[in-house]
């Protein structure tokens, strides 16, 4: 595969705009492993190959394991995420799925049960954040496999070494 247009060379007030909103995201209180879950469960839906492989890679630098990886693709069959984390996999699906889903009144109260209002604005910030970096990788055709993850403290910190 071939990149379209390197956005980061031609607009580089692109990705400072979207990166802008990564600080914010990793000091927001949701926990970092499931900020990450978020984004790597929505790349999948959308099927972005750079995401994928960059949240892969941050959830293994994070310390995930590996059966709790595979098993992403089929979360709701699969016994080793939380409660919580089921709850915030279900708002992921259906925000990012919103065409469809309209966002279900049944699915908002089961996260809910798990998160303050705020923590909803939260999510919801974080799924639309990952669906805007898959929109980017995908139509500009961003080159998945040279990713490295950032060091704990970076990421921490919202730095990327390599964001789309």
């Amino acid at each position: 595969m071939e990149p379209r247009i390197d956005y980061r060379t031609v607009a580089p007030g692109i990705l400072e705009a979207v990166r802008g909103l990564e600080p914010y995201l990793s000091r927001c209180g949701i926990e970092e492993t499931l900020i990450l879950l978020i984004k790597l469960r929505a790349s999948q839906i959308n099927g972005c190959a750079y995401c994928i492989d960059m949240h892969w890679k941050d959830l293994r630098s994070a310390g995930e394991s590996e059966q709790r990886l595979y098993g992403l693709d089929a979360w709701e069959e699969s016994p080793y995420y939380t409660d919580r984390e089921r709850a915030a996999l279900a708002w992921t699906e259906a925000v990012t799925k919103i065409c469809e889903t309209h966002a279900p009144d049944e699915v908002y109260e089961g996260v809910r049960k798990h998160f303050s209002e705020k923590d909803i604005a939260n999510l919801t910030l974080t799924i639309a954040t990952i669906n805007l970096w898959n929109r980017l990788a995908i139509s500009m055709r961003a080159v998945p496999g040279r990713y490295q993850p950032a060091k704990r403290q970076e990421f921490r910190e919202g730095a990327r070494a390599d964001a789309v």
